[in-house]
Parts: C-alpha cells; sequence; structure tokens
C-alpha cells in the first residue's frame, strides 16, 4: 500500500490543498507543519522551498498546491479536474495564480498577517492592491453571472483555486462585498464542508 503524507499550514495554499484532499476523500495523511518546528531539516530535504503543501508518496515529494491538487483528482478518478475541461480549467488556475489570488492574498497579508509584528499596513500600499482587486473582481463577477460554476457547469477545482483567498475576506478586509455573483457563488461553496472548513478536527 502507498503511504501518502500531506504536509499543512493555515495559509492560503495549504487550506486549497486540504480542502481538495477532504472533499475527495483523498488517501492523505493530514500533517501539521511547522515552519520553525523540530522537523524543519527533513521537510526541507523533501522540499527545498521549506513551504507547504507537500504530498509526499512512498518518500518521493510533489510540491505546489495546483500539483496536488491535480494528483489527488486523477488518484480520485479525475472529475474534480476532468480531461474534457482541462484547458478551461487551467485557464482559471493560471488567473488566479497570477491576478485575482494575488490582489487577495496581498490584503490578507497586510491587512492581517503581518500586522501582529508590522503594525497597521501602509494605506498607499492597500489602496494599490484593492484596486487591483477591484479590477479582477469585476471581470470573475461577470463570468459568474450567468453560472453556477466556473466550468462546465459542475464544481471544479477551478472554482476552489479561484476562490481560494475568499475565505480570509472579513479579517483581511478583502472589499468583495460589492460583487453579488462572487458572493452567491462563494455560498455555494460554503455549502460544501470540506471547504468551508477544511481543518475540521485537525491539530
Amino acid at each position: 500500500m502507498v503511504e501518502r503524507q500531506l504536509y499543512y499550514t493555515h495559509n492560503i495554499n495549504p487550506r486549497v490543498a486540504v480542502a481538495v484532499a477532504r472533499h475527495l476523500k483523498s488517501p492523505v495523511e493530514l500533517i501539521r507543519y511547522e515552519p520553525m518546528g523540530k522537523d524543519r531539516d527533513a521537510f526541507l530535504s523533501l522540499n527545498p522551498n521549506s513551504l507547504a503543501p507537500l504530498l509526499v508518496e512512498d518518500g518521493k515529494p510533489l510540491w505546489e498546491a495546483d500539483a496536488i491538487a491535480l494528483r489527488l483528482a486523477r488518484l480520485a478518478g479525475g472529475e474534480f479536474w476532468p480531461d474534457d475541461h482541462a484547458v478551461d480549467i487551467m485557464q482559471w488556475v493560471s488567473w488566479s495564480a497570477h491576478h485575482f489570488t494575488v490582489a487577495g492574498a496581498g490584503l490578507v497579508w497586510h491587512n492581517h498577517t503581518a500586522v501582529a509584528w508590522m503594525g497597521p499596513p501602509d494605506p498607499a500600499v492597500v489602496e494599490g492592491i484593492e484596486a487591483d482587486f477591484h479590477r479582477f473582481a469585476t471581470i470573475l463577477d461577470a463570468a459568474l453571472a450567468d453560472r453556477q460554476w466556473l466550468v462546465g457547469d459542475r464544481l471544479t477545482y477551478a472554482d476552489f483555486r479561484v476562490a481560494s483567498a475568499l475565505p480570509y475576506a472579513q479579517r483581511a478586509k478583502i472589499p468583495v462585498g460589492g460583487y453579488r455573483y462572487i458572493l452567491a457563488w462563494h455560498d455555494r461553496l460554503n455549502a460544501i464542508d470540506a471547504w468551508r472548513d477544511p481543518f475540521a478536527g485537525l491539530a
């Protein structure tokens, strides 16, 4: 039997990977990774980036959330990342990685994560990131105006990936309130246990 461990933290990308694993009921052991913990050196030998998520299958590492999601989807039979919509899904995954989630993650960092040791963020920096967010949120909201899900009228990894910063919207002051189709879409995602609380029951 293949041994699989998925190492995670509570940050944006690991959250997505854990949500995928739990949604697909993937055969993985979920392990909390502490970047400054005693196992850091062993982790570095598997992932030189020193970042989670990390999937290890019989000692072979696979890093980066999107690659891990694709691997878990293939293990589950591929319906979450179906071949007939692979290009469309990849378009949204790439758009998220380079545009929408970059802006969302920037607000998570400046308005939430870094505040504890850096203090309040620079308003000019936040304003610039918010402008980027509004630019891309407008595109996403329009795309969702006539569909329930982003690709193929069914839930796919595209939805998890593009929404990856939205669970942090309140604490990070992500200005998503004016985008009714995005909000309705994320309500649909929040009806899925694995998305709403992927860390439920974990250490």
